[in-house]
């Protein structure tokens, strides 16, 4: 029969047995920790994935209004001339009060879809808002004919003005 002091000593783990569990331990501790990184490494990539997925989403709406909206200003451009050319003597009739009403109407709806007309006519020339087609006496670099309205969808140019664009002969006609 073993004493009482034989058996503490025997359910007693051995020194070497502690020290073997605590590097256990920590070699556990570490791996919980980098498996916890790895874990907020992903869950942050999938934060940045959705955001990203979302303004992708968000871009190809705006593409394929502007691409719409394209295909419309054509419309647009037709109705101001038509418009812009009615003889006087019809100016006063029904059914051309009602062309008005819809050429306001199909300009409110592009407005609403955030379309604004490029301002041109007597504006410094910008080629990355017109696009020069001819040049003509005026005063030089400024713009002095519209030939086309130019349109921006927000910050971005979806149609540039087509313009007449001074070349600085004015002035130099007027002194003769």
């Amino acid at each position: 029969m073993t004493t009482e002091r034989e058996q503490d000593a025997t359910d007693a783990p051995a020194a070497d047995d502690i020290d073997a569990l605590r590097a256990q331990l920590d070699e556990e501790r570490q791996k919980a920790q980098s498996y916890y990184a790895s874990w907020q490494r992903a869950a942050a990539d999938y934060q940045n994935f959705k955001r990203r997925v979302e303004e992708e989403r968000s871009e190809a709406a705006r593409f394929a209004n502007a691409a719409l909206i394209i295909n419309m200003l054509p419309l647009l451009d037709d109705l101001d001339r038509a418009l812009g050319n009615v003889d006087a003597h019809l100016a006063g009739l029904t059914w051309v009060d009602g062309i008005r009403l819809i050429h306001r109407k199909f300009q409110a709806l592009v407005e609403m879809a955030g379309v604004e007309e490029i301002e041109a006519d007597g504006q410094t020339f910008d080629p990355a808002q017109h696009e020069a087609v001819s040049q003509a006496p005026g005063e030089d670099g400024k713009v002095v004919a519209v030939v086309q309205k130019g349109y921006r969808l927000g910050d971005r140019v979806i149609r540039p003005a087509m313009v007449v664009v001074g070349q600085g002969m004015a002035a130099e006609g007027s002194q003769d």
